[in-house]
């Protein structure tokens, strides 16, 4: 079965390289959301097993406080991908527990295996707490 991501971002030409970079990997992209809004929605619906979230987006939320809304629902991981690499983004992003940072423009290498690793990190928590110890 194939892993469902959904893929938050705003600039609709990155968000399909995106999705086209993550099909040739074989993922499947639930959805592509612009907004925090869209995002909610969508995990919601499709219950993705990874969210790759920008943190500048349109609309009220930006990414660090839409993947804040999302970690009090569900269990999710989150990969951040952004053009900003200022420490107090990369500090809010820690405090949310995230299983990733990629600085944009990133190499499709680059996105497989933040994918890959995350999707490990997440099976072993499942598994520890699981497995109580």
């Amino acid at each position: 079965m194939k892993r469902k991501i959904l893929v938050v971002e705003d600039e609709w030409i990155i968000a399909n390289d995106i999705k086209d970079a993550l099909a040739e990997m074989g993922y499947r992209v639930t959805t592509i959301a612009a907004s925090g809004d869209d995002a909610l929605a969508s995990v919601e619906e499709e219950r993705p097993d990874l969210i790759l979230m920008d943190i500048v987006l349109k609309g009220k939320m930006n990414g660090i406080e839409t993947a804040r809304a999302i970690r009090a629902r569900h269990d999710i991981p989150v990969i951040y991908l952004t053009a900003y690499d200022n420490q107090f983004l990369v500090n809010q992003a820690k405090q949310t527990d995230s299983f990733g940072y990629l600085l944009k423009p990133f190499k499709n290498r680059e996105l497989h295996i933040a994918i890959d690793m995350a999707l490990h990190k997440k099976e072993q928590e499942r598994q520890r707490g699981k497995g109580g110890s």
